[in-house]
């Protein structure tokens, strides 16, 4: 009986023990799956760190070299009709009224033109008129009208190709043949090439070219 009884113990302890072991190998596991979540976690947190970081230094590089890429300010600004529906005597003798004017000085009297409150001047056997300064011309409404369109996007290029448009005059107007469509019953035919040119100058510069 009493040996019986100490292989009853010995069996106990020993299933005590094999109790013991696989708690502690259960512990075990499930601390090293905890430590492999939190590894895993810490690494997600530290690779969204490290794409915001890139993505912001993308973002302010970018914005640098936005910064240093400026455009390059251009002289001159250009507008040109190619095939504009108006008599090209009247284009040239606007294109001599404007001249070394400023582009809202130049779309305020085309304007005045169309009101018939200003008489651009022209020479030949025209009518005279009244206007200070002015011994003969016309009211060219047809030819002003267009020139507003053309001087507006004078202005429009101007502002684009970075000049100043308070120092900005037109330096280079011109009226020549263009094209001409076949003539057909009741439809005008007459064209003109306009080409306009602005550029900078400086008040002084303007009162020396005038004197």
């Amino acid at each position: 009986m009493a040996e019986e009884n100490k292989l009853a113990k010995q069996q106990k302890k020993e299933a005590k023990s094999k109790e013991n072991k696989n708690e502690k190998q259960n512990n075990m596991i499930d601390k090293k799956e905890e430590n492999k979540v939190e590894l895993k976690e810490q690494k997600q947190d530290t690779n969204k760190a490290v794409t915001v970081s890139d993505n912001k230094s993308v973002q302010e590089s970018k914005k640098d070299i936005k910064k240093e890429i400026k455009k390059p300010k251009k002289e001159e600004a250009i507008a040109k009709s190619t095939n504009m529906s108006a008599s090209k005597k009247h284009c040239m003798y606007i294109c001599s009224f404007i001249k070394n004017k400023s582009i809202d000085q130049a779309i305020k009297e085309m304007h005045e033109v169309i009101a018939y409150k200003r008489v651009i001047p022209m020479k030949g056997e025209i009518p005279h008129r009244s206007a200070p300064g002015i011994m003969s011309g016309r009211y060219p409404i047809n030819a002003a009208t267009q020139f507003v369109y053309l001087l507006k996007a004078l202005k429009g290029n101007s502002i684009v190709n970075g000049l100043d448009i308070s120092k900005v005059r037109i330096s280079y107007a011109s009226a020549t043949w263009a094209s001409r469509p076949g003539r057909r019953g009741g439809t005008r035919f007459k064209r003109a090439f306009v080409l306009l040119k602005a550029k900078e100058f400086d008040n002084q510069k303007n009162q020396e070219a005038k004197k």
